[in-house]
Order: structure tokens, then C-alpha cells, then sequence
């Protein structure tokens, strides 16, 4: 697999939303009111083609996000901050379970818990 194609109406601002919340960065080559951006991260590389019409009903394909040097509660947070909305908490008092938000155009994301948070 090359990248993951995510459809937007604003590939440049949705690549640094994205490249922020994976701790990445948007490609030398990208600039604003550019019709592509790619965001290389560790894992797979995504890109973001405008396109002329929203998003109109929920992803059949989403992200699922496991935080590396934060617990998943944190990065919930540190999301939120860039812009993301929590869609459904479905985080449980023991720790187990996720949370659903979406990004900025209103494509639907989970974070899980971390490896350590996992492990503990």
C-alpha cells in the first residue's frame, strides 16, 4: 500500500491538521490552496485530494490512533485542542474502550489506549 486517499474540500489545512495529531509533517512540495498534501508518518503516508462536494455520511474506512508517549486520555485532549471533535466516548471506567472524534472536516477517527496503558 502506498498512502491512504482521504477526500476533502481543503487538502492543505486538512494535511496539518493531520500531520499535527500523527506528529508528522505536510510534504515540502504542498501549499496552501494546493489540490493535493501528503503527510508522511510512520506506518503509511495520507493524502489529501480536494474534492468538490463534502462529506455527507459516516466513514467506511477510519483511523484508529494508539498514542506512543501519551496515555490515550491525553491525546484525547491534545487532539481536541487541534481542532478534532469527540463524537462518542466510549472509554470505560476500567480503562478499557475508545474514543471517537472527528477532524476538522468531520471525517470520523478512534483513539485506543497506549501500548504501556495496555500492558499495565
Amino acid at each position: 500500500m502506498r498512502h491512504v486517499t482521504i477526500d476533502c474540500t481543503d487538502a492543505y489545512a486538512l494535511a496539518t491538521f493531520w500531520a499535527a495529531a500523527l506528529d508528522a509533517r505536510v510534504s515540502d512540495d504542498d501549499k496552501p490552496g494546493d489540490e493535493e498534501a501528503l503527510v508522511d508518518s510512520p506506518g503509511a503516508s495520507l493524502l489529501f485530494i480536494q474534492v468538490p462536494e463534502p462529506k455527507a455520511v459516516k466513514n467506511r474506512v477510519h483511523l484508529d490512533l494508539q498514542p506512543q508517549d501519551r496515555t490515550r486520555d491525553e491525546e484525547v485532549e491534545r487532539l481536541l485542542a487541534l481542532g478534532a471533535t469527540l463524537l462518542d466516548d466510549r472509554r470505560n471506567p476500567d480503562g478499557t474502550g475508545w474514543a471517537t472524534l472527528a477532524d476538522p472536516e468531520g471525517n470520523e477517527f478512534c483513539v485506543e489506549r497506549s501500548a504501556a496503558e495496555r500492558a499495565g
